[in-house]
């Protein structure tokens, strides 16, 4: 031991230590020499060049999961280092790095790397005789197949895509290494199976299952070693695993390696030939039974009559289709297929103390003699100490300083305490480190409780926290505290203990019944290894709390499931501990069940995703604001995004669009009145042109958490714990003063602040105007990171409160960070004269792309027989249109008046996104008194951008577009309901959608 540090050399290869001849069993049952497992998985992946964005590098590398992929997998069963990767942006610097003499076993790249695509870079480096491995990980299945239809993709090594699942970089690598050492390990007796696939989001979904599943067999085995060599040693001989596309390369595998071929799991249908063949799986199967009777297999087909083929063969049988084929997947394989601490010391070596991590290194030198902290001062023995624990940054920054650059060793002990700390606490931000009770402080950073992902939520604020420290946003705004605020998030592997201790899934996966599935869930038991964590959470936390859904595929880039999951506001102000523990339980499992509810189920259905693929994080996060009375809201909370889709002079469409309000953010993601402003141009009025537009639509209420004791209990609801709220309360709290304008009756004119009588308006005047707060300035700033972290444009959600105690500084909370739906390089779609000469409806502002036929139902509310009074009775009308055109399968245009999904009966139509799902595209026409503005940070808008669904705004009396309601009128009805009529046609209708100028124009149906 030197200074604290214990030698042997941490992080040493483990293949370097010193054998001791030993024999150890094979798995053939024979004897083996240890020499010749230490052969075993000799050409590994040990540097990978990762091609890809930021935020696609930190999903994968970032936000704790590979970590723990290393440390409990790769180190582990490889017996050998964790792979290192290096990480960047464009693919000329890939084939620049890729030529240098910095060797890498393999390139793992994302569809477009900034100035190639995929396939141009694997050509590069095959040209170049590279030899490196090219990989393709895909994050979004419609781009993928687009790619995969107009090119030749035999250069890459293998196609997967990312469908939120961290293992998939697991299995990407062991597939690497496994094709690379099969041949010389299998002659030593190192079984195979062979899984054969041609469909890319199949196998990249079940491959991570059957890998995890071998792991387990490895370590069962490993722990029948009676040492710990022999158990690394064992581990080395796992079984392989060999992807297959097609017949001939399955054949050729299976009759090199026959004899150690465990099992098959195939397909029944894939390319045989050249050509795809129905059942190429059974001749497959039958060949390979004529050579091995005894070989194991299970097949797969989305066809349950394939069933009987697979059972006449005596192979299992997997249905594709099931939403239960993963566990059926898991079942089948387990059924039939198979480092110290930092120790004080006097100059003369006596111990006076320890310390185990940072935090206790920075305990300890507060207290540790003087003579201790400058023995090991003048011995560089606290940043020798520090480098071993891969603290890089602050070792070389402490090495440099000598103890006689500081007046007195007191001061080299204040110098340590704080640059160590600060140190810790920026890590600590910057990863989710894993809660640990004796140390959880709940003042900033994000911890986890459990195991598994982090869900797409978490992993964007685990980012977002990221960046913030990258870009030393913190103190870059003086008196504001920009931050992500504290969470805790429960890692998906609590859901599934949840799910499988309590027996739900399939009950969940069947239900139709809302109400039902909350209240098995909520009578469910929970985990109880969460419930000690989320305990001493609480006895730490009496701040108010959001809990928020963070699925695995939410808040992708092209599907972010926005507002289809719960979130929940707690008071947790009860003074039973007891009681806020159930609320807090109850509010988790509301947003578990809530992955199973009707709507989820209808959004799923309408991507290439499985629910049983699904899995839910749970953020609990300090919620940002002040209490006033007895009501608790942020003074501001609202959506920024980077890329306005609608701008107006002098705005460009990247100057990006922000929706604020006061109170709770669920004024804007509902699409309730809102004040709407270009960070780059605050005081450029964009949504009114006069002062009555202004007056009659500016926010009249605004939603705020209701404290006090209230329901406790596993009953207790946040629905009666959300309020709305007048204006005029803010304004009596104080708070309206930051956000406030008069209307002034008499002269008809609106004045900034609220000095005067008249009516009170919410327009930002005295923080866009007068500056009172540097928001557009922060949203600018943080839009601009985003994208530049993400390489695409970004949306954020934020809160403020400027309601803080004198003499600290304001809060801004970053709450949320996600890719942009629906922005890509487009092919222009060009309109032509003939698409306008017979035009139903043509507007200047269309969001989507492309040209949409085969669509002959129309689903319209009737403008001049609508009265906003009818809302409701509208929304459930078109609800049980959309209900049977689905059902039938037929697409639909969807036609409408004021905003679609506005919670606002006032402002348009509340319907549901599940409730409208099968339509293609849909109108929005203004009212006569009202002109519709797309409410651009709804979670409805989100939800539209994602699946590239035509939305068209109109308004038609101040000239922006129409849709001819006389000819619409004219059409006979399938059924009326109301104002809300279903026409069909026997001649589609095309939609034509340019998605660069925003023009779009829809087509009456052509006569024969």
């Amino acid at each position: 031991i030197r200074g604290g540090t214990r030698d042997p050399t941490p992080g040493r290869d483990l293949s370097d230590v010193e054998r001791k001849p030993a024999a150890v069993q094979s798995l053939d049952g024979g004897e083996q020499g240890v020499s010749d497992f230490q052969n075993l998985m000799r050409d590994q992946v040990r540097n990978i060049l990762l091609v890809s964005s930021l935020y696609e590098s930190f999903i994968m590398a970032e936000d704790g999961q590979l970590d723990e992929l290393i440390l409990t997998k790769f180190l582990d069963l490889n017996l050998s280092r964790a792979p290192n990767i290096v990480r960047v942006s464009q693919g000329s610097e890939a084939l620049a790095l890729a030529r240098s003499e910095r060797p890498f076993d393999l390139i793992i790249t994302s569809t477009r790397v900034g100035d190639m695509h995929a396939l141009e870079l694997a050509r590069a480096v095959k040209a170049a005789d590279l030899d490196i491995p090219v990989v393709l990980l895909a994050y979004d299945t419609q781009e993928l197949n687009q790619f995969m239809s107009r090119n030749d993709t035999s250069d890459l090594e293998r196609i997967y895509v990312w469908q939120g699942d961290a293992r998939i970089l697991l299995a990407l690598v062991k597939s690497v290494e496994d094709k690379l050492n099969v041949e010389r390990d299998t002659e030593l007796g190192v079984p195979l199976f062979l899984v054969v696939e041609d469909n890319v989001r199949y196998y990249s979904s079940f491959l991570p299952v059957i890998y995890s599943e071998v792991m387990k067999l490895s370590q069962s085995v490993c722990a029948e070693g009676l040492n710990l060599m022999q158990m690394l040693l064992l581990m080395r001989a796992r079984p392989k695993i060999l992807l297959c596309t097609n017949f001939e390369e399955a054949w050729d595998y299976f009759s090199r390696y026959t004899d150690n071929v465990l099992g098959v799991i195939s397909d029944i249908e894939f390319p045989m030939e050249g050509e795809m063949e129905a059942i190429a799986g059974i001749r497959l199967a039958e060949k390979m039974r004529e050579v091995r009777p005894d070989i194991a297999i299970a097949l797969q087909s989305g066809d349950p009559n394939n069933e009987v083929l697979a059972r006449r063969l005596g192979a299992g049988f997997l249905q594709k289709g099931s939403p239960m084929l993963l566990r059926q997947l898991r079942e089948y394989l387990t059924e039939h297929l198979f480092f110290g601490d930092f120790v004080f010391r006097l100059p003369g070596g006596d111990e006076v103390d320890r310390a185990e991590d940072l935090r206790g290194l920075v305990q300890k030198l507060k207290s540790v003699p003087a003579e201790s902290i400058s023995f090991h001062a003048g011995r560089n023995d606290f940043s020798s100490w520090l480098r071993a624990r891969a603290e890089f940054g602050l070792a070389g920054a402490l090495r440099p300083r000598r103890l006689e650059d500081y007046p007195s060793v007191e001061v080299l002990r204040a110098d340590l305490v704080s640059s160590i700390d600060e140190t810790r606490r920026a890590r600590d931000r910057s990863a989710v480190a894993d809660f640990d009770a004796d140390i959880f402080e709940g003042k900033e950073g994000i911890v986890r409780i459990g195991g598994g992902s982090l869900g797409g939520k978490g992993r964007g604020l685990a980012f977002a926290t990221r960046l913030l420290d990258h870009f030393r946003m913190r103190h870059r705004f003086p008196g504001v505290r920009v931050s992500v605020p504290p969470a805790v998030i429960l890692g998906t592997e609590v859901f599934l203990e949840f799910l499988e201790e309590n027996d739900l899934r399939a009950f969940a996966l069947e239900s139709e019944d809302d109400e039902a599935l909350v209240d098995r869930f909520l009578k469910a038991r929970f985990p109880d290894t969460a419930l000690e964590p989320l305990a001493v959470f609480l006895e730490q936390t009496r701040h108010p709390l959001a809990v928020r859904s963070s699925s695995l595929l939410e808040d992708s880039p092209y599907q972010p499931f926005a507002g289809i999951f719960d979130t929940l506001m707690l008071p947790n102000d009860h003074p039973d501990p007891r009681v806020r523990s159930e609320q807090l339980i109850a509010a988790i499992k509301r947003v578990y069940a809530s992955t199973f509810s009707v709507a989820s189920k209808a959004f799923l259905a309408a991507t290439p995703y499985r629910l049983e693929e699904e899995a839910m994080a749970v953020i609990i996060q300090k919620m940002v604001g002040s209490t006033h009375g007895d009501l608790f809201y942020p003074t501001l909370a609202g959506v920024a995004r980077s890329y306005n889709f609608y701008p107006t002079p002098p705005a460009t469409f990247e100057d990006g669009i922000t929706a604020a309000a006061l109170g709770l953010g669920r004024t804007v993601v509902e699409g309730e009145p809102s004040f709407r402003f270009c960070p780059a141009y605050p005081n450029h009025n964009l949504e009114f042109s006069t002062v009555e537009e202004m007056v009659q639509n500016t926010q009249r209420e605004f939603w705020a958490l209701q404290l006090g004791d209230g329901l406790g209990g596993a009953d207790w609801r946040e629905e009666g714990r959300m309020v709305r709220v007048p204006v005029s309360e803010a304004e009596k709290a104080g708070v309206l003063h930051w956000l406030g304008s008069t209307y002034s009756p008499e002269n008809n004119a609106v004045y900034d602040g609220v000095s005067r009588s008249g009516v009170r308006l919410v327009t930002l005047a005295p923080i866009l105007k007068h500056g009172l707060f540097p928001l557009a300035d922060i949203l600018d700033a943080l839009l601009e990171i985003g994208a530049s972290g993400t390489r695409s444009p970004v949306e954020i959600e934020f809160a403020v409160n400027l309601s803080t105690p004198p003499g600290e500084p304001k809060e801004f909370g970053f709450l949320q960070l996600r890719p942009l739906a629906g922005i890509r390089e487009l092919d222009a779609v060009e309109i032509e004269a003939e698409d306008r000469a017979d035009a139903l409806c043509d507007s200047p502002s269309v969001l989507g792309n492309g040209r949409v036929g085969e669509v002959y139902d129309v689903v319209m509310v009737d403008r001049k027989t609508y009265h906003r009074s009818q809302a409701v009775e509208a929304a459930r009308a078109v609800a049980r249109f959309n209900r049977t055109l689905v059902a039938e399968a037929r697409p639909y245009l969807l036609i409408g008046v004021g905003r679609w999904g506005s919670t606002h009966p006032w402002l348009g139509i509340p319907v549901k996104w599940d409730e409208i799902a099968g339509a293609r595209a849909i109108v929005e026409a203004g009212f006569a008194d009202f002109k519709v503005t797309p409410s651009q940070g709804t979670h409805f808008f989100q939800n539209l951008a994602s699946f590239n669904i035509g939305y068209f705004t109109v308004n038609q009396d101040a000239g922006e577009g129409f849709v001819d309601w006389d000819w619409l009128e004219g059409q006979p009805a399938v059924e009326e309901v109301g104002p809300v009529r279903h026409l069909r046609f026997e001649e589609p209708i095309e939609v034509v959608m340019n998605g660069k100028s925003h023009q779009g124009v829809i087509r009456k149906p052509r006569a024969r």
